[in-house]
């Protein structure tokens, strides 16, 4: 591997080659909110071997993986990838919020004595199903229109928030707080190993919290580092046409 890919963002390497997110997703490596950390300073703060890492990476350039929707999505229009945020990450979300809620009330209610972890589990998750209602509500409702009407203008139109870099300043902000939460559901989940007497719903809850946390991961990065690249981009070039 090359210094310049060593020295390379993390969230850079998954837009490049988006098979490389299985890779930083086994190794506890953060490519969405933590995406803007040069790769050998994710590795050092993980104490993960480097030469390990890189080896790994090389032999996933060599096995020619391709992301599991099988399109580059750095190429896509701004309509596309808004598009596709809703339908693949928006809207199943607001399908599997309140499932989770109701299985991490549950647990906590019947396990919360012997494992009090569940019920601050519990508590971090009614807090960020809030704020991830509201975060889609604000994307479906103002940024995401306002990407769709960029990508039909040949000069720049006016918006009433201003520049598109405070709509998604904002989001940023929102995406690096959920972050956060999920991060300490992963540490009081134990990276989300049940104990050896839990019960069904103890281990289908475990379950739904790390697919959340995966597919936020997937749903964080395309937004920070592919859409709303390419949106600021766009209205820079807009604002040049007379």
């Amino acid at each position: 591997m090359s210094s310049t890919w060593i020295e390379s963002t993390v969230g850079q390497l998954v837009v490049e080659r988006p098979s490389r997110a299985r890779i930083f997703e086994k190794l506890g490596i953060d490519y969405c909110c933590g995406g803007k950390k040069p790769l050998f300073q994710a590795i050092s703060e993980k104490g993960l071997d480097l030469q390990r890492v890189v080896a790994e990476l090389e032999q996933e350039v060599v096995g020619q993986q391709s992301e599991p929707h099988g399109r580059d999505w750095s190429t896509a229009s701004l309509t596309d990838l808004c598009d596709h945020i809703e339908t693949t990450y928006h809207r199943p979300l607001k399908e599997e919020l309140p499932r989770i809620e109701f299985l991490t009330h549950k647990v906590a209610a019947r396990h919360g004595d012997g494992h009090p972890e569940l019920i601050e589990i519990h508590r971090i998750f009614v807090a960020l199903q809030e704020e991830l209602t509201s975060h889609m509500m604000k994307e479906e409702r103002v940024l995401f229109p306002i990407c769709r009407q960029l990508d039909k203008a040949e000069k720049l139109p006016p918006t009433h928030c201003g520049s598109i870099a405070n709509p998604i300043g904002q989001m940023v902000h929102e995406h690096d707080d959920a972050g956060l939460s999920l991060a300490r559901i992963n540490e009081l989940t134990n990276n989300y190993t049940p104990p050896a007497d839990a019960c069904n719903t103890y281990r289908a809850t475990f379950d739904a919290l790390r697919q959340l946390e995966r597919d936020m991961h997937q749903h964080v990065h395309k937004e920070n580092h592919i859409l709303f690249r390419k949106a600021e981009r766009l209205e820079k070039l807009l604002s040049r046409n007379p």
